[in-house]
């Protein structure tokens, strides 16, 4: 497998990771955690899409972390 491929499924496997523990009401979706967890999960995305040239992908996912990234600055500040 490409290096690419390996950032695209890690990067889709975190995120579905995230999803399911939500699902499954074993992580909370207002947890700094869930935030984090989509944000590194996004990430990755975010390379592989660049990788692979798929600006609708790109942008899907860049704005996927930078919601995560306020998500969490959020509550720092409240901390």
């Amino acid at each position: 497998m490409e290096p690419k491929n390996i950032i695209g499924t890690l990067g889709a496997s975190i995120i579905l990771i995230a999803f399911s523990l939500n699902q499954t009401h074993k992580l909370n979706e207002d947890s700094w955690s869930y935030d984090f967890i989509n944000l590194i999960g996004s990430v990755f995305l975010v390379i592989y899409a660049f990788t692979i040239a798929s600006f609708p992908f790109l942008v899907l996912n860049l704005i996927w972390a930078i919601v995560s990234l306020k998500d969490l600055v959020s509550k720092k500040t409240k901390s």
